[in-house]
């Protein structure tokens, strides 16, 4: 005969009680392989300026991993101090790596921008020409870059296909001739210390300027590695309700060079 006896109130708390402790535990496990995966794999940034531009364009999502160079203590949350330089320190960022540092000025503040010159060098630009060591980089005429985004002019945008020495290529913008920063003078960059540039050369605050100067190893967070999500200048990544229109899709998970 079926037993038709009422489950026992005790039971029934119980249940509940084991059922919101499983859903805590779950959450926090997820919380804690989040932060593992940030601090230790890859940590997502977005890109609010256009000193990358084309390589990388406002409104880009991108992880940067945070390996590539080992770890120092801008790898970790809140940067705290407990050990100076980078462990190890033999992963050496290479000439035309994208990377994350933090503002030597400021280390509150992320930059990304193309590595150009290793410690060592000696970099000038020379009317409008990047130099390394005294020799001109390799660069050519490349198809004008033509601004797309909405609410923007088509305007033409001179681009140029540049080869550093050990054979990256990628392309350069060039907004305009003679501009403020297409003549400077030799900077030298001092042991464990790198030269940044962005890739949109007149619209790029990077080492050619006192704000940001050369940027010591310890400062870098990490190397740029892929696009996993991007939407159009203006728009917002939150309103998913958009992103038919928002979502740059032909950019979702391409590799950053």
């Amino acid at each position: 005969m079926r037993d038709e006896r009422p489950m026992s109130v005790t039971s029934g708390t119980k249940r509940k009680e084991g059922g919101v402790a499983e859903t805590v535990r779950v959450i926090i496990h997820a919380l804690i392989i989040a932060l593992v995966i940030r601090t230790f794999l890859f940590q997502p940034f977005n890109i609010p300026s256009g000193s990358m531009k084309a390589t990388l364009l406002v409104g880009d999502y991108l992880f940067v991993s945070k390996y590539s160079y080992g770890y120092s203590k801008f790898s970790l949350p809140l940067s705290p101090p407990l050990f100076s330089g980078r462990l190890p320190g033999d992963w050496l960022p290479q000439r035309g790596d994208v990377v994350v540092f933090r503002l030597p000025k400021d280390t509150s503040t992320d930059y990304i921008k193309r590595v150009i010159g290793l410690p060592g060098d000696k970099i000038q630009v020379i009317d409008g020409v990047l130099n390394i060591n005294g020799v001109p980089v390799k660069r050519e005429r490349a198809p004008d870059f033509i601004e797309t985004e909405e609410g923007t002019r088509e305007a033409p945008v001179k681009r140029w296909k540049e080869t550093l020495p050990n054979g990256v290529s990628y392309y350069a913008l060039d907004l305009v001739d003679n501009g403020f920063a297409d003549n400077t003078q030799v900077y030298t960059v001092p042991a464990d210390h790198y030269f940044m540039m962005g890739d949109n050369r007149d619209n790029s605050t990077d080492s050619r300027f006192s704000q940001v100067g050369t940027v010591p190893f310890e400062n870098i967070v990490g190397k740029a590695q892929i696009i996993f999500f991007s939407v159009f200048e203006g728009e917002r990544a939150w309103q998913f309700w958009r992103w038919p229109v928002s979502v740059r899709w032909n950019r979702l998970f391409t590799i950053v060079r």
